[in-house]
């Protein structure tokens, strides 16, 4: 019988089926997917999280939104996921930071567990999109937390999806109170996705991924590539030309030098 106990309220992997493993050798993250790998009991208390230094709060949360974002935005939902995800949405919005500036409040701990949780129920039934791809290509090659990862990618990959997954994170942003009720589709995500970007930038995230290698992004995209497509229901379709130009998106422009 498998019982998980989670100490970070980000991957909700307590209650997914999914997992992923890193060949060393290769560099690469492999994720898999069983549903035995889905534990029979799972234990949520906010004391096991209290001791987490505030850059692992504030990562894990921000992968957790990830985690929600994706599944709501994607093409796969239904109506439970849906519901999961708006409540993950809302119980980050109103929890993260307390949690990451004050790291004994365990009404806050506790909310975000519960927040990573209704994540996760959301994306082992509705899957991830392309933020997990590239994120999980970037923590192959160069050993980036995956959190951290998808922390910074999210922003981008959302203003890259444009018009595809704007109702949908129109939606979120009503929702959750980042933007008004009657705000129109447009500026409720530009709201929603300088929410991201405030959120990244008070957690101590930064904008971009340093240190990506420009000779190491063909292989890369490759392999986000081959992940995603056709397995995740992303909003709007990419091929691997169009991943390769992501990876320079997150990377700013940076490249670490190879002379």
């Amino acid at each position: 019988m498998l019982i998980a106990v989670p100490t970070t309220a980000g991957t909700g992997s307590e209650v997914t089926l999914a997992a992923v493993i890193t060949d060393d050798e290769t560099r690469y993250k492999y994720p898999i997917n069983d549903f035995v790998l889905i534990p029979r009991f799972a234990a949520h208390d906010p004391e096991f999280t209290r001791g987490l230094p505030a850059s692992i709060t504030g990562q894990t949360g921000m992968d957790a939104l990830t985690h929600a974002v994706e599944a709501f935005i994607g093409r796969s939902t239904t109506p439970y996921t849906r519901k999961m995800a708006r409540q993950a949405v809302q119980l980050i919005h109103d929890n993260l930071l307390e949690a990451y500036e004050h790291g004994d409040d365990m009404r806050a701990r506790r909310n975000m567990l519960l927040a990573a949780y209704k994540a996760g129920v959301a994306f082992t039934r509705s899957y991830v999109g392309y933020v997990h791809a590239i994120a999980h290509s970037l923590g192959g090659r160069y050993g980036i937390p995956h959190g951290l990862a998808n922390a910074i990618i999210l922003p981008h990959m959302l203003r890259a999806y444009g018009d595809a997954a704007a109702p949908k994170l129109a939606d979120l942003a009503r929702m959750a109170g980042i933007a008004p009720a009657t705000a129109q589709d447009s500026l409720a995500v530009e709201a929603f996705i300088d929410w991201v970007d405030r959120m990244n930038e008070a957690l101590g995230i930064p904008k971009y991924v340093s240190g990506i290698r420009r000779s190491d992004i063909p292989q890369m995209a490759a392999h986000a590539d081959a992940e995603a497509n056709p397995l995740y229901p992303v909003p709007l379709l990419m091929d691997r030309s169009e991943l390769e130009h992501m990876y320079e998106v997150v990377a700013g422009g940076m490249f670490e030098d190879e002379n």
